[in-house]
């Protein structure tokens, strides 16, 4: 079959059997095509509780699995490739983390979104990379602990000052890996582009952009701004989009080490197979880890209103 012919499939198979397909921004361009919705794993966890599908495809990461199962328990929730995780979101857990409250009981533990289930049982408050200063600023503790990203936690601790944020030795593998040699080629090569940044990113590199922000933000500062030229800070697969989104600016990958293996492990073919009925795995969390990480993202909601 061609991947037009897939797609159709999928697209047939999906309204035949009431499934809401959700294709985080990082996912391949011919998986986009055929999502009900996209974007980053917040705005895809709340897209999920207004479907009235029964059952939701992720085709992301397990951690924005869980997250969509955390706020829609009611659905069945099936990640496309079951071995499709988060180095991030694994670097920490339950046990860790509650070994650091006890060495710290008066500090707020913020946890990024980017985290499993299980840890957000602990944790206080959830932030996103677009909501994570806003909410720090309006947390009235002003000892913090950050997790598991210690490039975002830098980012959010320059620009909330009079907070004490502690960092643990966490991050995103992808992003981190830039450095600032990357950043001098890329300028030297399209000297007119701005350069946007995602904050996982190293403070070395971030302190360079012209923008920082979510891969969301990004995109939207891109199709706003009357620049032309653009050097894309986060996973590479963004600046294709934003080529076919914007065909009459030009977008370039900061580096080529911006790619997650783990987004690109979800293929086309694994959609078709879980919508029918033949693949992915469906997301299961007892009734307990859904009631104490729902009050982390239940309090993120309440300060980044």
């Amino acid at each position: 079959m061609t991947i037009r012919e897939v797609q159709e499939k999928i697209i047939n198979l999906k309204k035949q059997r009431d499934i809401c397909i959700l294709a985080h921004s990082y996912q391949a361009r011919e998986i986009l095509e055929i999502a009900d919705y996209t974007g980053d794993s917040y705005q895809l966890s709340v897209s999920a509780t207004k479907t009235n599908s029964k059952t939701v495809l992720m085709c992301g990461v397990r951690f924005m699995a869980e997250t969509v199962k955390i706020l829609s328990p009611e659905k069945t929730v099936l990640l496309a490739h079951p071995e499709a995780g988060c180095p991030m979101a694994e670097q920490m857990d339950k046990e860790l983390i509650g070994a650091v409250k006890k060495q710290h009981p008066d500090y707020t533990v913020v946890a990024y979104i980017n985290t499993t289930a299980e840890l957000k049982t602990i944790c206080d408050v959830c932030v996103t990379s677009s909501s994570a200063v806003k909410i720090v600023e309006k947390i009235q503790n002003d000892n913090i602990l950050f997790l598991p990203d210690c490039n975002l936690g830098a980012y959010v601790a320059a620009q909330v000052p009079g907070k004490n944020v502690k960092l643990l030795q966490g991050g995103c593998p992808i992003h981190a890996v830039v450095d600032t040699e990357d950043v001098r080629k890329a300028k030297e090569r399209y000297p007119n582009a701005l350069l946007l940044i995602h904050p996982e990113c190293v403070p070395e590199v971030v302190k360079h952009a012209d923008y920082v922000g979510s891969t969301s933000g990004i995109m939207n500062f891109a199709k706003e701004s009357d620049a032309k030229e653009f050097l894309i800070g986060t996973e590479m697969s963004i600046a294709e989009h934003l080529q076919y989104q914007c065909p009459d600016k030009r977008f370039y990958s900061l580096s080529q080490k911006l790619l997650c293996p783990n987004m690109k492990i979800t293929t086309l073919v694994d959609v078709l197979n879980c919508v029918e009925s033949d693949g992915g795995e469906e997301i299961v969390l007892d009734d307990v880890t859904i009631s104490e990480a729902k009050r982390c993202i239940d309090m993120m909601i309440e300060l980044g209103g």
